[in-house]
């Protein structure tokens, strides 16, 4: 069976989870090609530069298109590979900037279309700030995609609901659960004290860690706000870049600099760094947090449970599918509003919580280790690369009638 999927990042252009997502899917799925019972030849066609990976095929934007917005240049993007998907028994796309293609290819070479949902256009409305006109065009493309697939695959039980309510008349049949995952090998913990020391962190204070993008749904703002009501001995470190939007950039930027003004040990790490010097950071910290106000499932609470660290998240989307609270970890309680946005419906009172809980996570050493060494263990035994890829191959042979 081919399968060609399709995505906006693979390697070396990742950004966030998705790309995570993808790389390791592939890379699992290829692993399976000696098993004739379970092989899928798999094509993967990305956005971005030339690779020369086998059987990986990139694609730029259209040069017509350089000034064009940026929604219309994805769909530049997507048209270029609608055609090459000719010859496939499944096309498999995933975020909206793909779905285009997986929609147009299914349609034009009479191929079923799986798609898997990282985020919902419906709840992330501040990407109009990004995009203007264009989050209208990429709502209309996720909203058609989704009606049109044959399969959908959420990444937790609680992305599966979400699904379900911004699209109510899917067939709730073809939504699918299957979870992202983590790779422990790759992901572990790491000792590294010289790199630590350059970015002015130390591993015998308390600290917490944060690793995201700079966008509305990460929730940083409201964990530079409770930072300030954490105790004076504990670092914030913050690897955080990739802003959606200067404004969200420059209200960032003086959150951080309030902090460092009042307190030490506030370190913002604002480029992409590589996997053993961000394992290094996080087996470090005393605790991770994801305060998010909206996540599907979060492939870095895995990352950071992978590497031995406690994770504090909020209690929002897929993260209570990955954090147990009180034994990997702890959630911190919202109640939001329920426009799409996440917004807390009393934001004081999220900060508050957020600070609260991470105060007594980051006072018990001996606590967070715990968390930190039964969070590795849930990552290794509930989160395989192996068993997803697995499930997936087993939904393209259900949406072919048994593939070929």
């Amino acid at each position: 069976m081919r399968v060609d999927i399709i995505t906006k990042e693979y390697p070396p252009e990742i950004y966030g989870g998705a790309g995570v997502h993808v790389a390791e899917l592939v890379r699992a799925m290829r692993a399976e090609a000696g098993d004739p019972a379970r092989h899928v030849d798999v094509r993967v066609r990305a956005f971005g530069a030339e690779r020369q990976e086998p059987g990986t095929t990139s694609y730029a934007v259209p040069v017509e298109l350089a000034d064009a917005n940026a929604a219309v240049q994805t769909m530049g993007t997507d048209l270029q590979i609608v055609t090459d998907a000719a010859g496939a028994d499944v096309v498999h796309s995933h975020t909206w900037y793909a779905n285009f293609a997986g929609h147009l290819a299914s349609l034009l070479h009479g191929i079923p279309h799986v798609l898997t949902a990282h985020s919902l256009e419906p709840l992330r409305p501040w990407k109009a700030e990004q995009l203007g006109g264009g989050y209208a065009v990429s709502s209309w493309i996720e909203k058609t995609a989704y009606e049109g697939a044959a399969a959908i695959v959420a990444v937790s039980e609680g992305m599966r609901a979400d699904i379900l309510r911004s699209y109510p008349t899917l067939d709730p049949d073809k939504v699918r659960v299957i979870y992202n995952g983590i790779d422990v090998e790759a992901w572990h913990p790491t000792e590294n004290a010289e790199f630590l020391d350059s970015i002015g962190m130390n591993p015998a204070k308390p600290s917490v860690v944060f690793v995201g993008r700079i966008t509305r749904q990460k929730g940083l703002p409201y964990l530079l706000r409770a930072a300030e009501q954490l105790p004076a001995d504990v670092q914030l470190v913050l690897c955080a870049g990739a802003p959606d939007t200067p404004q969200i950039l420059a209200e960032v930027e003086e959150l951080v600099r309030g902090l460092q003004s009042t307190r030490e040990g506030v370190i913002w790490i604002d480029r992409l760094l590589p996997r053993d010097e961000l394992s290094a950071i996080l087996t470090a910290a005393t605790t991770f947090v994801c305060p998010s106000v909206y996540e599907p499932l979060g492939i870095v609470n895995l990352e950071a449970m992978a590497c031995g660290a406690a994770v504090v998240g909020t209690a929002t989307g897929g993260i209570p599918e990955v954090v147990v609270d009180g034994e990997t970890g702890r959630l911190v309680p919202i109640l939001q509003v329920q426009d799409g946005t996440g917004t807390p419906i009393d934001p004081d009172r999220f900060v508050d919580d957020l600070a609260r809980v991470l105060t007594e996570v980051v006072s018990d050493a001996d606590l967070a280790a715990q968390y930190g060494r039964a969070g590795r263990a849930r990552a290794t035994e509930a989160f395989s690369w192996e068993a997803i890829a697995a499930q997936t191959a087993a939904l393209y042979a259900e949406v072919t009638g048994g593939g070929r």
